[in-house]
């Protein structure tokens, strides 16, 4: 087998292989030989069919195949005499025809860039530590009674965190919304689904009262006619309802899985719930700080076009309804954020490499128990991921990248910051 390399870009290469056509023939004629006694055909013994008979049926299919399966070999073959390491499946090129007792064939692709030395003990990492506290209890289990709050009706004026249904239409210049009669809608005031100036003028409101006033209504607001323009709004309030919230008891336990209602087992499952999640959260900020400050230290290594352009399609089609095709406009505009992810990912996937990290199997199993506690039939989810090697592949690749991240923190110039749960949860500004 002979093999020659050229370089076709910074990281692009072709890789010209040529082996002897014996090599081929003598695999074909094998193959054929087998198949003369496995194959069934009408009107042939089984065994008996002649080998012309098998060649004509089958040649071409049979040569395909050997030819497919000599240039997967030697094309692995060839990667490890020249020390190459491709980052996906190379386009290949070839006439399959015998030339000078030869078969060749190119192969194009890229390789995996030459790594530096990475320093982590250079980095200066910020590694966000938190735990739940009991007043993070208090509060989750508040947001429940909100979540499953009902509404009673009042004849008393309306308030914050009231129902609200009322009646409206809404003129600016010409414009009038609806064109005929009103428009219904409702909202619980201060909840963030109207506007503030809605419900400002909705606020301290009772039933059938019918009032106007000049509403200036925001510039990204949903009807373009009325957005950024003030309009007289015409409304009717039709009805007033109050919040009740339910009480922390037995019955209210047992809406979350608790069979016999116990308090303290409840308690105890929200505090679990709040730590998967704060858990999740950390390593995901953590995850993040490595991978940004790798990406920036070492923004000069040069990255495969190929992940590049994927990542940056995965990112814009996060941008469009799902099923829909991105624009090429929005793919370019994701080059960078793509670029910089995808650096991070291969200089975090050298530090594994080089410190020779491995899966950890027993966090990749309370990884999958974590996910799978959030589904009705864990034990289903759990063979699902056990049973597809794809799925499986992923979570041990997450579970890596946490490894990584946490090795980097434990090796690079970390500072400790103590948050509360909101401030991990709900970051500023986010």
């Amino acid at each position: 087998m002979q093999v020659s390399v050229e370089n076709v870009g910074k990281l692009e290469r072709k890789l010209t292989v040529k082996f002897p056509a014996e090599r081929f023939e003598s695999q074909v004629s094998a193959r054929i030989a087998e198949m003369g006694r496995t194959v069934r055909l009408k009107g042939f013994r089984p065994g008996k069919v002649p080998t012309t008979v098998i060649q004509q049926r089958f040649g071409a299919q049979v040569r395909g195949e050997v030819l497919s399966d000599l240039i997967g070999t030697t094309l692995r073959e060839a990667f490890d005499q020249e020390n190459l390491r491709p980052v996906a499946n190379p386009s290949v090129d070839t006439t399959g025809t015998p030339e000078n007792g030869e078969i060749s064939y190119t192969a194009t692709f890229e390789v995996m860039p030459e790594f530096p030395s990475i320093d982590v003990a250079a980095l200066a990492v910020q590694r966000p530590v938190s735990e739940v506290t009991e007043a993070d209890i208090e509060k989750m289990i508040e947001t429940l009674r909100q979540q499953r709050r009902s509404f009673d009706e009042v004849e008393r004026a309306s308030a914050e965190g009231d129902f609200v249904m009322f009646e409206y239409s809404a003129e600016a210049g010409e414009y009038r919304f609806p064109s005929e009669g009103l428009e219904r809608a409702g909202s619980v005031l201060g909840s963030g689904t109207l506007f503030k100036a809605l419900d400002d003028a909705l606020t301290g409101r009772s039933a059938a009262e019918e009032f106007s006033a000049d509403i200036d209504f925001p510039a990204d607001f949903r009807n373009e006619n009325l957005a950024g323009k003030t309009a007289k709004v015409a409304f009717k309030v039709i009805k007033v309802q109050e919040p009740k919230l339910p009480e922390v008891d037995a019955e209210f336990a047992k809406l979350f899985g608790i069979v016999d209602g116990d308090l303290e087992t409840f308690r105890k499952e929200v505090r679990a719930n709040l730590e998967r999640e704060l858990k999740a959260t950390l390593m995901g900020r953590l995850k993040a700080e490595v991978a940004e400050k790798l990406a920036d230290t070492y923004a000069e290594v040069d990255v495969p076009n190929l992940m590049v352009q994927s990542e940056a399609r995965a990112l814009a089609a996060g941008s469009v309804p799902k099923g829909q095709q991105p624009p090429p406009q929005l793919i370019d505009a994701a080059m960078p954020m793509a670029r910089k992810r995808v650096l991070a990912g291969l200089l975090m996937g050298e530090i594994a490499r080089k410190n020779e990290l491995v899966v950890d199997r027993k966090r990749v199993a309370e990884q999958l128990a974590a996910i799978a506690s959030t589904y009705e039939e864990p034990e289903q989810v759990i063979e699902l991921y056990n049973s597809d090697p794809q799925l499986m592949s992923g979570l041990q690749n997450r579970v890596m990248e946490d490894q990584v991240a946490e090795w980097v923190a434990e090796h690079a110039s970390t500072t400790v910051q103590n948050l509360s749960f909101d401030e991990v949860m709900r970051p500023a500004g986010a």
